[in-house]
């Protein structure tokens, strides 16, 4: 395989605690806001199970299935002023929404995240569900219906939330808009700790060729290259880049799911917060330097390929079904008019398929991973997709021809 697309980050101090030690982000994260205030673990009120699953779906996912601190597993439950309202935290990122509810009693406590969803989610749809902390056993009732389920808790006093900063950067867009800036770009998010900086997607203020401003986000493993930018909504012009850690990137997206209305973004030195209608995400960012992706977007690949996309894409599928598991290479041989497809290994098989294209340059072969061309395509919009080539040896371009706002850059496997 040729090597990576040229992304160098300057050695940023990255430092990882033992959860729980001296000096470990729980004792900074207690540290730093205190807790909560120790209440008794009281608490009684009624409330409809579609809002509280809809409250519960957009913080569970936060809380990560293994801990080894038993608070980090739980959900905390605060009933008050006519709303429930739920929070979860890894520490990292910290999810908040509430909902509407008959309180006739007021109070916090923590439960298990997983499985109160679980619950939840398994009760009839419509149920009047009511949520009790029984005061002898200190466990958390949930009753509807004829169902009964009760959970272990903890206290609400050991739930650690997280600090509050100054936010001087803040806009608003849609939640279509941001979801599309995401949708665009995630999956080419590095997987590779060690390389830490391209562990999330790199969202910034730009200036276009023309000089219009943009919001952009970028994200690349050193193999390919996503780009999604719009025009830049009021606040977030000056915008300095900030890395979002793929978690909190799969969670804001979430949060954003079905979401008509505008959300507003704030951008503090260390943290982003996401807020859609009562549902609120905060994350820390990663304190790294993003590499200058500019650098890595060809610029004159003058060889143009066009071709039907959904074709493209379930030809490359078939094809790759006999490709080596580890690099799924692809070749593609291009000529006057058609574009063949082959696999050729030793072990695995051999397959190929010709296709009907438009091309006029020379002939020429390049190889890719098949799982990256099928992301791309799984991100065309038009009927056709657009390929610039230079040689087999550089980084192609991919363009959606419906969508100019959107590159996609690709390394090539020797073939």
């Amino acid at each position: 395989m040729l090597g990576p697309l040229s992304l160098q980050s300057g050695p940023i101090p990255f430092r990882m605690a033992v959860p729980g030690g001296a000096g470990s982000k729980y004792e900074e994260f207690r540290a730093a806001s205190g807790g909560l205030p120790r209440t008794e673990r009281t608490m009684k009120l009624t409330i409809e199970r579609g809002d509280l699953l809809n409250a519960l779906s957009h913080v569970q996912n936060v809380v990560e299935r293994r801990n080894t601190i038993p608070i980090l597993s739980n959900v905390l439950l605060q009933a008050g002023n006519g709303e429930l309202k739920l929070t979860a935290t890894d520490l990292d990122i910290e999810a908040v929404d509430s909902a509407d509810a008959s309180v006739s009693r007021e109070g916090a406590v923590t439960a298990p995240a997983g499985t109160l969803f679980d619950v939840v989610r398994k009760l009839p749809a419509g149920s009047e569900v009511e949520l009790e902390v029984q005061p002898e056993g200190q466990r958390l009732a949930i009753t509807a219906g004829r169902s009964h389920f009760e959970l272990p808790t903890l206290p609400a006093s050991d739930f650690q939330t997280m600090s509050s900063d100054d936010t001087p950067t803040k806009f608003s867009l849609g939640a279509k808009e941001f979801a599309r800036l995401i949708d665009k770009t995630r999956f080419a998010i590095s997987t590779e700790e060690t390389r830490y900086y391209l562990n999330g997607v790199y969202l910034h203020g730009a200036k276009t060729d023309d000089g219009s401003a943009v919001l952009r986000t970028v994200a690349t493993d050193g193999h390919r290259l996503a780009l999604a930018e719009l025009p830049a909504p009021a606040g977030s012009e000056n915008l300095e880049g900030i890395i979002v850690p793929r978690k909190a990137i799969a969670e804001a997206r979430r949060l954003v799911d079905g979401v008509e209305d505008d959300i507003d973004v704030e951008v503090s030195d260390t943290k982003i917060v996401v807020r859609a209608g009562r549902a609120v995400l905060t994350s820390k960012l990663i304190d790294g330097s993003f590499p200058d992706y500019s650098r890595v977007i060809p610029k004159g690949n003058d060889k143009k390929l066009t071709i039907d996309n959904k074709a493209f894409e379930a030809a490359v599928d078939r094809v790759s079904t006999v490709s080596a598991e580890r690099s799924r290479s692809v070749k593609m041989s291009l000529s006057d008019g058609k574009l063949v497809l082959a696999v050729n290994h030793a072990e695995t098989g051999v397959g190929n398929e010709e296709l009907e294209a438009e091309y006029g340059s020379d002939a020429m072969e390049i190889g890719f991973n098949a799982k990256y061309l099928l992301d791309i395509a799984g991100q065309i919009e038009a009927v056709e997709a657009e390929f610039m080539f230079s040689d087999p040896a550089s980084p192609a371009l991919v363009l959606d021809p419906s969508d100019d706002s959107a590159r996609y850059v690709l390394m090539p496997l020797r073939v």
